[in-house]
């Protein structure tokens, strides 16, 4: 038997198997008007096609929590019963082509307004703010405003209130977006945190955020559904590497995560980078296993690796190896939506098939 086929339930949400499809922005919600924000038909295709596919949960990508905090102008967002009446209807969706729904939320900080990864006619609007615990620029951004007292309090109620609507739109997984350098990392950052607040300096004062945050937004999520974080396991910077700029370690995540599952986080999505452009990050096939693998051997928490996953064989030996209980899969779904078909065919799983197309099974 395949274990990367095995069911896996958390709380009362059972996945039917361990191949997930990671959020990945699509950069192409409307940008202004009364469905600023909204998905589209590109949307409801491109999500629909991976759960017909196979994948066992299939995340929404990055979705805004307020106007202002948005990576591009053309994210997805969920501050108004318009974008979470559109998002209802994705979450409907993808229950009916027999997979879990779910979504992250996400304030892009510093790396607001960045623009997308291809030629972009628009160029960045001048409302995209760009907040930070510090004003501390990214790369050739221009450098953000430093967050107040009252903007934390802010920005941690508009995560609040964007979980209710996913609570009322139907998804069964809500994920907060803790790394890539957006504003929750770099909150834990000490590269991205120079504050000497109650939110910066020692390591617990840059985890106070994320935690306040975590409970604000587990007490509107259903306690019968999972909460899960996105994380940054590493900056590659000292601590982890030899470059010595500072920087968030896997010794730090680890602290965290026990902070995280005692305030009701389920799974840690265990990623890295993003702090720093020029990161020495050394890149290959799995080369983030092994920070899920530590994590998980550290904690106990539950965790999902991520990082150039593309292979059925691999994909099983991370899960029998105990390394993650799932594997998010980002760019080979988007090369290939019946990615986990295949794999289960490799691996001699089984997956059930949308009536629709038994006829092309019936039949060999």
């Amino acid at each position: 038997m395949s274990q990367l086929f095995e069911p896996l339930t958390l709380r009362d949400v059972t996945f039917g198997n361990r191949v997930w499809m990671s959020p990945m922005m699509q950069y192409c919600a409307p940008t202004g008007g009364p469905d600023v924000g909204t998905p589209t038909d590109w949307h409801l295709q491109h999500l629909a096609s991976r759960a017909v596919g196979g994948a066992g949960l299939v995340m929404v990508e990055a979705t805004a929590v307020t106007p202002d905090s948005r990576a591009t102008a053309y994210d997805l967002g969920l501050w108004n019963e318009r974008q979470q009446a559109a998002l209802a209807r994705v979450a409907a969706l993808l229950t009916a082509c027999g997979t879990v729904p779910g979504l992250q939320l996400n304030h892009p900080g510093r790396k607001a307004g960045s623009g997308r990864t291809w030629n972009d006619e628009h160029p960045p609007r001048p409302d995209l703010r760009r907040l930070a615990p510090s004003p501390i620029a990214f790369g050739p951004l221009p450098a953000p405003d430093e967050l107040t007292a009252d903007g934390i309090a802010d920005v941690i109620g508009a995560f609040a209130r964007a979980a209710g609507r996913a609570r009322e739109a139907g998804f069964r997984v809500l994920e907060l977006h803790g790394a890539h350098g957006y504003l929750i990392h770099s909150f834990l950052s000490p590269q991205a945190n120079h504050r000497t607040d109650a939110y910066g300096g020692s390591r617990e004062r840059r985890m106070r955020f994320a935690l306040e945050l975590v409970e604000a937004v587990r007490a509107q999520w259903p306690q019968e559904l999972p909460l899960f974080f996105r994380t940054s396991a590493t900056d590659w910077l000292a601590g982890d590497t030899e470059d010595p700029r500072p920087g968030w370690t896997v010794e730090d995540t680890a602290v965290l995560a026990r902070e995280l599952t005692a305030r009701g986080v389920d799974l840690l999505d265990v990623s890295s980078g993003g702090t720093v452009p020029d990161a020495p990050i050394p890149v290959g096939p799995g080369y983030q296993v092994p920070l899920s693998a530590r994590v998980r051997a550290a904690t106990g928490t539950p965790t999902a690796a991520v990082g150039l996953i593309t292979e059925p064989e691999q994909a099983e030996k991370i899960i029998a190896k105990g390394e993650a209980d799932a594997v998010f899969l980002g760019r080979v779904l988007l090369r290939d939506p019946y990615w986990p078909r295949r794999a289960a065919g490799v691996l001699g799983a089984a997956l059930a098939v949308p009536p629709q197309y038994t006829r092309a099974y019936s039949v060999r």
